[in-house]
């Protein structure tokens, strides 16, 4: 199953097998659509704590899914067959605040020392919109969703600070109203967007020039919607200037058997 075989209809454990067995290794935008993606910080335990009140401070960016005890690789609550070595398609390591490798297999680099923050991801919530009817140019195009670094700032803990990390989706009027009101009620996967309209406004100089993830047109008769975005504590994590730590390469997310539609429910 190379990326090209994998449907969009196939499954979470189907997913993460791929990616586990090196045949997935990109964006994982509108793949297993009903089940929950989800972001990760994988951090030494010694700033895990720190990292914890960073989350629960900035909750819009980083919705806390859950958090494993050091060297825990497993995480049951979000799948019976998961490892979190193995399953993401692309992993990006740091070190001293500096990208030193992304590899799509992180076992040479596991310590027992380490603490997984597992965090919501804005790919859960497009299900939902998708589902009301509401286009969505980057799942149409096979493109992974345009991210800026804003000029808004995160509430800093510890070592952690920096701007919050936006995604952009292009939206016509009565779209974007209905995409606020839809997103709302997903707060674990980043909720409601924080501005519609002029990117400027946050700090935004082109939208052409997306810091990760691929651009996307914005059409004359729509509205750039910016939602707060898991990609966040890489900034954050950048600034910390961290011996050590590793977070998914954005857009290539770990995806759960979670399912989204139980997430509305909490």
């Amino acid at each position: 199953m190379s990326d090209l075989a994998i449907s969009p209809a196939a499954s979470a454990l189907d997913i993460r097998l791929a990616a586990r067995a090196g045949r997935l290794t990109g964006h994982t935008s509108g793949l297993a659509a009903e089940h929950v993606q989800a972001n990760l910080a994988i951090l030494p335990a010694a700033v895990a704590d720190d990292f914890q009140r960073f989350c629960e401070l900035n909750p819009q960016a980083c919705p806390l899914l859950a958090v494993t005890a050091p060297g825990e690789t497993a995480v049951p609550a979000l799948g019976a067959d998961l490892d979190l070595r193995h399953d993401v398609p692309r992993y990006r390591v740091w070190r001293d605040g500096e990208l030193v490798d992304e590899p799509t297999d992180i076992a040479r680099w596991w310590r027992d020392d380490l603490v997984t923050f597992v965090i919501g991801c804005s790919f859960s919530f497009e299900h939902a919109l998708l589902a009301e009817g509401i286009p969505l140019r980057h799942v149409e195009q096979g493109r992974n969703v345009a991210m800026y670094r804003s000029a808004i700032p995160t509430q800093a803990a510890g070592p952690f600070h920096g701007p919050m990390v936006v995604s952009m989706r292009p939206l016509r009027a009565a779209d974007a109203i209905r995409a606020v009101q839809i997103t709302s009620r997903l707060p674990q996967v980043h909720g409601a967007p924080l501005h519609l309209g002029d990117p400027a406004l946050i700090g935004i100089r082109d939208l052409a020039r997306p810091d990760y993830g691929d651009p996307v047109e914005v059409r004359a008769d729509e509205l750039p919607v910016f939602w707060a975005c898991g990609v966040t504590p890489q900034a954050a994590i950048a600034n910390a200037r961290l011996p050590f730590c590793i977070t998914h390469a954005p857009g290539h997310m770990l995806v759960t058997d979670l399912l989204n539609r139980e997430l509305a429910g909490h």
